[in-house]
C-alpha cells in the first residue's frame, strides 16, 4: 500500500513540482542563449534533435520488453499531429519569450487550465450543469484567467523594481519596449491555446499506445524535422546554425535532456496517470521563481502589471481547480447515493446464498 501510495501521490507531485522549476530555468536560459544572439529557430531544432537521438532506443527496448500494440498509420499520423502542434506551439513560445520574457510566460501559462475547459466544451468533453456552483466555478475562473491575461499583456504599469538602474538608459524607448511586449504576450497566449490541444491529442494517443518514451521519440523526431524546415526558410545566414563553446551550446544541451527529453516523459506519463488537470495545478508555482531567476540572472525590470496580472491569473485558476474538485465531489456523492440503493437490495439475496452455502456445508 505504501509503495502504491508513493507511486500515485508523492512521486507525480515531486515530479511535477521539480518540472515546473525546472522549465523556467530552461526559459531563463534560453532568454540569456537569444540575448547572446542565437536564433530560436535552430535552438527548437537542436534542442528536439538532441532528446530524439537519445531516446532512439526506446522504440526497441519497449517492444522487446513490453506487449504493445502495433504502430500503425492511425498512430502514427497522430504523433505527427501532435508534433505539428508540438513545433507551432515551442516556436510561438520561444519567439514570445525573445520578445518579453520568462515571468510573462510563467505569468499566461496558468491560462492553460481556462483554455483546456473551454475546449474540452467544445470536443463535448466536459459537461456543463446549470444552476451547478462547480459550473459558475469554472465559468468565473476561465474568465478571470483570460482578464488577468490581458492584463500582463497590454498594461506594464509603474516600475517596481529595476535590478540594474545604470541600465536603464541604455534600453529600448518606451514605446517600442511596450509593442515588443505586446506582441510576446500575443505569441505566448497563442502558445498556451494549442498547450491544451497537446493534451488532448496525447492522452488520445495514449489509450492507443501507452508507452511513453516511445511516444516521446516519435514526438521529439516530428517536432525536430518541422522547425528544420522552418527553420531553413527563416533562417538565411548560415553562421545562425554554428554552436561554439557557450551559453547557447549550455542552453541546447539543457533543453534537449531537461526540456524535450524529460519534460515532456514526465508530463505524458503524468497525463496518463493523474489527467491533464492535475498537470495543470502547478502551473502558478512558476511565476515565483520566475520572477526571482529573471531578475537576478537576466536583469528583468519588475512593472506592476505583471504582479497585478500575475494574480489575477492565478485566482482564476485555482477558482478552475477548485470548481473542478467540487465536481468531482458530486459526481462522487451521486456514484454513493446509487451504490447505497443498490447495496440495500443485496443482503436477503445474499444472507439466502450464505444461508444455502451453510446448509451444504
Amino acid at each position: 500500500m505504501a509503495g502504491w501510495y508513493c507511486y500515485r501521490d508523492v512521486l507525480p507531485f515531486t515530479a511535477m513540482v521539480t518540472m515546473e522549476c525546472t522549465n523556467v530555468g530552461l526559459n531563463t536560459l534560453f532568454k540569456a542563449a537569444t540575448l547572446s544572439g542565437m536564433s530560436y529557430h535552430v535552438f527548437v531544432v537542436y534542442a528536439y534533435a538532441l532528446a530524439a537521438i537519445v531516446l532512439l532506443p526506446a522504440p526497441f527496448i519497449s517492444q522487446r520488453s513490453r506487449v504493445l500494440p502495433p504502430l500503425n498509420f492511425s498512430i502514427l499520423s497522430k504523433i505527427v499531429l501532435l508534433g505539428v502542434i508540438g513545433s507551432s506551439s515551442q516556436i510561438m513560445g520561444y519567439t514570445g519569450i525573445n520578445f518579453s520574457s520568462p515571468t510573462l510566460a510563467s505569468a499566461i501559462s496558468n491560462l492553460v487550465p481556462a483554455f483546456t475547459f473551454i475546449l474540452a466544451i467544445i470536443f463535448r468533453m466536459e459537461k456543463i450543469v446549470l444552476r451547478s456552483t462547480s459550473t459558475s466555478a469554472k465559468i468565473l475562473g476561465t474568465l478571470l484567467s483570460i482578464s488577468g491575461a490581458f492584463v500582463v499583456t497590454l498594461y506594464k504599469g509603474p516600475v517596481i523594481y529595476i535590478a540594474h538602474p545604470s541600465s536603464v538608459s541604455l534600453q529600448q524607448p518606451l514605446n517600442s519596449l511596450n509593442s515588443r511586449w505586446v506582441i510576446g504576450g500575443l505569441l505566448l497566449t497563442g502558445e498556451y491555446i494549442l498547450v491544451p490541444l497537446w493534451y488532448i491529442v496525447q492522452a488520445q494517443i495514449m489509450k492507443e499506445y501507452p508507452n511513453e518514451l516511445t511516444v516521446i521519440f516519435f514526438y521529439n523526431l516530428t517536432v525536430s524535422i518541422i522547425a528544420a524546415v522552418v527553420g531553413l526558410i527563416t533562417e538565411k545566414d548560415p553562421n545562425a546554425w554554428r554552436l561554439g563553446p557557450n551559453i547557447a551550446l549550455v542552453s541546447v544541451v539543457c533543453s534537449g535532456l531537461f526540456g524535450s527529453f524529460m519534460n515532456n516523459t514526465v508530463h505524458t506519463w503524468a497525463l496518463h496517470l493523474k489527467g491533464p488537470v492535475y498537470v495543470a495545478m502547478f502551473k502558478p508555482l512558476s511565476i515565483a521563481i520566475a520572477v526571482a531567476m529573471g531578475v537576478m540572472f537576466l536583469g528583468d525590470t519588475l512593472h506592476l502589471g505583471s504582479l497585478v496580472g500575475a494574480t489575477i491569473i492565478s485566482i482564476g485558476f485555482y477558482t478552475v481547480m477548485w470548481g473542478k474538485r467540487k465536481e468531482k465531489g458530486e459526481d462522487d456523492r451521486v456514484e454513493s447515493r446509487e451504490s447505497t440503493s443498490t447495496n440495500q437490495k443485496v443482503p436477503l439475496l445474499q444472507s439466502y446464498k450464505t444461508g444455502k452455502d451453510i446448509e451444504q456445508m
